[in-house]
């Protein structure tokens, strides 16, 4: 049989007792089977070998302050039979460091002071070995060392110190706050951990529940006006709180919270205020103040003025920040008319509480008298502002109005008038200074100055005070008179359709008027007494300031009259009445049958009526086709004869001299010489016009003589031959110097040397032109073209 031998010790209430138990229990029912046994006969089998019971729990006392290793207990094995053959080893929690075994006896001790809130026990296993061997006597067994705990740790406050609130007021019992402590022993283990709580400082105030640390309010009526802050001191006491056990304390920071169980109260009953009587409307004249021994929103005041005498001249207000109330004036004071005021104002909560509502009435009433003081006020106008007519064109000097100001004060001061002159640059009015009245100082344009603000001033002054001035506003409007004559609004231009028809309104009109204002002018209309026979058009008034052009009668035709002008009388209401006499401009044009305009153009006259937009373009078509089919007949024409028609190397007579002047007739010759300009190299030549061929024979000129009687025969003979000519133009609107060149006394009177050969004229220079004679140029250049392509062929 193999048994564990355990020793245990304790130490109870100051003094040791050492016991010692053997214990012998049979493990697994009293029987257990070896792993290996030795053989007998020869033949491997297992042999049952008895163990004993294991008692698998020691303890340890923690805290161990002795000098000696504490024993803890001993283990033993029914294979030790005493000759040292058996050797004990110990594993596990703190073996060789904190426990030691005795391998001979079997002997445990804890080697250092154990902490049991450090660590509450520690498991270890233990074998019995053959000490030659070491081969294991039996398998390993597990068991638990035990540190038995003592009152060591006081208990503690872990959330402290602590704060809380209750409302003031409170009933006893009220709730405050809870507070819990902790005690680091076994709480299994006797009465180390059993924690009671106590006040030590705080009563009669506060009181806690021993057991639950409950804190709870012990005195009623606590007001937070007479203390706001409390401290309590809360002790925690182990073993139950008996003698000899360990204790910890925390503070609790009580604040009573403030409820409305105060009313407003004003310092004093009655107030004096001082107001200037010139104070503005809407200004503070003074404060008062009711104070409130609460706190927060249950100090928060309102005031209000009680009806009665001046109370609706003031008004009150609380300023948030101050819980003031500010008297404001409501209305302008006067001190000639009232010199005092006096009113009651209550202050009452804003937020009651209906628990302190039996106290009484939360309100208290002061009485306000203000007083108020002369000032010298300025002079005072009987109107807030001015309105004045006046007529443009009023002569200088005549009177418009007048302002009157006057002096409040009590001692009443004479009243000086001026026009503010940064409001009157222009200089137009002037103001009697004692008077008041306003007059003319140049005259007004209606249509220049339509409404002029001017600022009118009163001063008054005394021995004692500086000037005082008031400003009032004057608005002048200007009158118009009736200057300007009405005239039509716009330049109009109406057209009347060749089938129109009797009684046919063709246009509408307007006038206008320089004259103002343009609102409420009315305007007639109608013909002028001389155009009282005009057949075609008359005049017709619509009466809303416009009138219509109505025709007289039908059939019009632009082959016989495209314009017709219709006379038109203006007439404006004003006075006296002004009228003009405008001037219609109609034109004939050409409409459909529905009356819708065709054209207006002047090449639409000449064509008939009726005729298609096609048919016209057609016939433009071809009418430009023959034109230039005859420029470029007569291009050819001439360049065929320009060579014949130049031909006479000495007819200069193309150098055609225009004067803008007009001559004084075929009798200018006498103011001069003619034998000046005869050459007698050619004055017996026959000398033809250029320009015109000659068809008729013309008899034998007479020889020129050298005196100017012959050359008057000339002319006179030319004239006649050429007045009888129709194909020629008239001759005296040519200047002809037979007797020109270089043989000629005076010498040439052309500014353009004559060519020495003939040069056949080009056209080059109508391309010079621009666009418009582009068509011309390429005619005229193409029949150069073939004119000299003729003349290289036949060459």
């Amino acid at each position: 049989m193999s048994c564990y031998t355990a020793w245990a010790s304790a130490c109870f209430w100051g003094f040791c007792v050492c016991v010692c138990v053997c214990v012998c229990v049979c493990v697994m029912g009293g029987h257990a089977r070896s792993s290996a046994g030795p053989m007998r006969n020869g033949a491997n089998r297992f042999q049952r070998v008895k163990r004993g019971w294991v008692w698998n729990q020691f303890f340890v006392l923690e805290e161990y302050m002795g000098s000696d290793p504490q024993y803890v207990g001993k283990l033993h094995t029914d294979l030790d039979k005493g000759d040292s053959a058996v050797k004990y080893t110990l594993s596990g929690d703190g073996a060789g460091s904190i426990f030691t075994i005795d391998q001979t006896t079997g002997d445990i001790h804890a080697l250092r002071s154990l902490d049991r809130e450090e660590k509450p026990y520690y498991t270890l296993r233990a074998q019995a070995v053959d000490i030659n061997t070491n081969r294991p006597l039996e398998p390993e067994s597990e068991f638990v060392i035990k540190v038995q705990d003592i009152n060591d740790n006081e208990p503690k406050f872990l959330e402290g110190p602590y704060r809380a609130s209750v409302p003031e007021m409170s009933p006893v019992g009220t709730y405050v706050t809870q507070v819990t402590a902790t005690d680091a022993d076994d709480p299994t283990y006797g009465n180390s951990a059993r924690v009671v709580y106590s006040i030590l400082h705080g009563q009669p105030y506060f009181s806690v529940d021993p057991k639950t640390g409950v804190i709870k309010t012990a005195l009623p009526n606590m007001d937070r006006e007479v203390k706001e802050q409390y401290q309590v001191l809360i002790q925690a006491k182990d073993m139950g709180g008996q003698l000899g056990g360990l204790a910890g304390t925390t503070t609790v920071n009580i604040t009573l919270s403030d409820v409305n169980d105060n009313p407003p109260r004003f310092s004093k009953s009655f107030f004096h205020l001082r107001v200037p009587e010139s104070s503005a409307v809407g200004s503070a004249v003074g404060r008062i103040k009711a104070h409130d021994l609460d706190i927060g929103r249950n100090a928060e005041v309102e005031y209000t003025i009680v009806p009665g005498d001046g109370g609706n001249m003031f008004d009150i207000t609380t300023n948030e920040h101050t819980q003031e109330g500010i008297i404001i004036l409501k209305r302008g004071l006067d001190y000639e008319s009232k010199k005092a005021y006096t009113f009651k104002v209550d202050a009452t909560n804003a937020h009651l509480d209906p628990r302190f509502q039996s106290f009484g009435a939360f309100k208290d009433t002061a009485t306000v008298k203000i007083n108020v003081l002369d000032v010298d006020e300025p002079p005072v106008f009987n109107k807030p502002s001015y309105v004045m007519d006046v007529y443009e064109d009023t002569p200088v000097g005549t009177i418009i109005g007048a302002v009157t100001a006057q002096d409040l004060d009590a001692g009443s001061s004479p009243v000086r008038y001026s026009i503010d002159w940064k409001s009157d640059l222009d200089n137009y009015f002037d103001i009697d200074p004692v008077e008041g009245t306003i007059s003319t100082n140049e005259l007004l344009d209606r249509e220049t100055d339509q409404l002029i603000y001017r600022t009118f001033s009163a001063a008054l002054s005394s021995a004692d005070s500086p000037v005082l001035t008031s400003r009032v506003a004057v608005t002048i409007h200007v009158l118009d008179i009736n200057e300007f004559p009405p005239e039509l609004a716009n330049p109009y231009e109406a057209f009347v359709c060749e089938n129109a028809k009797v009684g046919q309104v063709i246009q509408t009109f307007g006038a206008k008027d320089q004259d103002l204002p343009s609102a409420g002018q009315q305007f007639a209309f109608k013909s002028p007494k001389e155009d009282g026979k005009n057949r075609n058009f008359t005049i017709r008034d619509f009466g809303n300031n416009t009138a219509g052009i109505v025709t007289k009668r039908g059939g019009f035709r632009r082959r016989l009259q495209e314009i017709y002008l219709l006379p038109v009388v203006i007439e404006d209401n004003g006075y006296p009445p002004k009228s003009s006499t405008g001037t219609l401009t109609i034109r004939v044009c050409g409409c459909e049958s529905d009356g819708a305009l065709l054209t207006c153009s002047a090449e639409a006259i000449f064509l008939p009526v009726g005729l298609s937009t096609g048919a016209l373009i057609a016939i433009l078509l071809c009418i430009v086709i023959l034109l230039v089919i005859v420029v470029l007949y007569v291009g050819l024409r001439r360049q065929k004869k320009k060579e014949t028609l130049m031909s006479s190397k000495e007819d200069i007579r193309d150098n055609v001299i225009h004067y803008d002047d007009e001559g004084g007739g075929e009798e200018d010759t006498h103011a001069f010489d003619m034998g000046t300009l005869r050459n007698p190299k050619v004055a017996e030549e026959k000398l033809y016009r250029r320009d015109v061929k000659p068809e008729i024979k013309r008899g034998p000129r007479p020889p020129v003589s050298q005196d100017s009687a012959d050359i008057r025969d000339f002319i006179n003979q030319r004239l006649r031959e050429h007045d009888t000519d129709n194909s020629a133009p008239p001759y005296d609107s040519l200047a002809t110097y037979a007797y020109e060149g270089n043989g000629s006394v005076a010498d040439s009177l052309s500014s353009i040397d004559s060519p020495a050969v003939d040069v056949e004229e080009g056209y080059d220079y109508l391309s010079e032109w621009g666009p418009r004679f582009k068509t011309l140029a390429g005619i005229f250049g193409e029949s150069e073209t073939q004119s000299d392509s003729n003349s290289s062929k036949t060459h």
